[in-house]
């Protein structure tokens, strides 16, 4: 089936695309395979021409429209919407740079899906942070820096033909301030994929540990530093933005519109339906207000709305379906396991906190009774 390409989230083509994704998004999740022919159907509809520049062949979609085309895929298949997100993350990040011989060499390929990137630097920002001896650490060298260590979770690390990565720069064995962003090429003998880790949602997006074993990154393949905070170099450099929340929210969208065709023939569905969907409405509205650049509440508070929404409109849709929903091989099911992974992609602490206060029943009128 020849598949349009997508120019606009408001495209016919971005509802045939969801369909055709969301017709093999259970089977992917039972099987545990790599979703390559959803990957490419995406790069076929243009999917990955949204995020980038005209310059390098992208369409340089607002991020108002960005939200909405990332809420209609993440309805449809929340799994491949995710790996597309680390891919554009590495993408995003390597355009943001002052690398200007990098972007120009690697940017056009990556628009059309010819190969595939992804980004590893969870480390950087949240995962193993507690830990005396960074888990990736860069050295200086005549031929520039070499990595040694390890990025803790990286997706479609076995796939990927570069890796977006960050490692803090050591000074003999000692930690510096000062951290660098690398576009590593996997074909180099020391970068080695672990097997993939097996996860309770989104196992098929083949997230894992990928190891550095004395890999020299040369000028041209660095993309910022060495500098302090790193994360926030680049103009596109937005870590704890509302990417995430974003698939939270279409994640809920699938579970609502599930209960809103049940309640067509069951009434007692539909007050409960109608008013988590009046909530998620809400919600969105916020989320959309901060794509245009309005600040109708902090990415934070975005943040816990989405996760809590996420985990009772999942588990509504369950009640909905009753027993049949508990069958393998059922989308409610796999959208109750996937809105688990809320709880710890990515999971700043005070949202956190506010998910725990919230499950505690510490919450009085939207206020921590704490």
């Amino acid at each position: 089936m020849s598949i349009d390409r997508i120019t606009s989230p408001d495209s016919p083509a971005l509802a045939a695309l969801c369909a055709q994704l969301a017709a093999k998004a259970d089977e992917a999740d039972q099987s545990g395979a790599w979703p390559a022919e959803q990957l490419r159907m995406c790069g076929e509809a243009g999917v990955y021409e949204w995020f980038l520049p005209v310059e390098y062949g992208g369409q340089d979609w607002s991020d108002l429209d960005l939200v909405r085309g990332y809420l209609a895929l993440a309805a449809a298949d929340l799994t491949t919407t995710f790996i597309i997100t680390q891919r554009t993350g590495a993408c995003r990040r390597v355009a943001a740079g002052e690398n200007d011989e990098l972007k120009s060499r690697v940017l056009p390929m990556l628009t059309t899906g010819e190969n595939f990137a992804t980004v590893g630097i969870s480390h950087l920002t949240t995962s193993h942070r507690h830990l005396k001896k960074p888990v990736l650490t860069a050295t200086r060298s005549n031929r520039g820096i070499v990595l040694n260590g390890f990025s803790p979770w990286v997706t479609g690390g076995d796939h990927a033909q570069c890796i977006l990565t960050g490692a803090v720069v050591i000074d003999g064995d000692e930690p510096t301030t000062e951290q660098v962003l690398a576009f590593v090429p996997t074909t180099d003998a020391g970068v080695r994929a672990d097997a993939p880790a097996k996860l309770v949602g989104l196992s098929h997006s083949h997230t894992g540990r990928v190891f550095f074993d004395d890999v020299t990154v040369t000028d041209e393949w660095l993309v910022a530093g060495p500098v302090e905070n790193v994360m926030m170099a680049g103009r596109a450099s937005r870590p704890g933005g509302h990417e995430t929340s974003t698939l939270a929210l279409g994640l809920a969208n699938a579970a609502l519109n599930y209960m809103k065709q049940e309640s067509l023939q069951r009434e007692e569905l539909r007050e409960s339906q109608e008013a988590l969907a009046t909530e998620h409405a809400s919600v969105v509205e916020n989320l959309l207000a901060i794509a245009q650049g309005q600040e109708p509440c902090t990415n934070e508070w975005l943040r816990q709305q989405a996760n809590s929404l996420v985990l009772r409109t999942t588990q509504a849709a369950l009640a909905a379906a009753k027993g049949a929903g508990y069958l393998a091989g059922h989308p409610v099911g796999r959208w109750c396991r996937e809105a688990l992974f809320f709880l710890v992609w990515s999971c700043p602490q005070p949202v956190m906190n506010a998910n725990l206060c919230e499950l505690a029943g510490l919450w009085d009128d939207g206020e921590m009774t704490l």
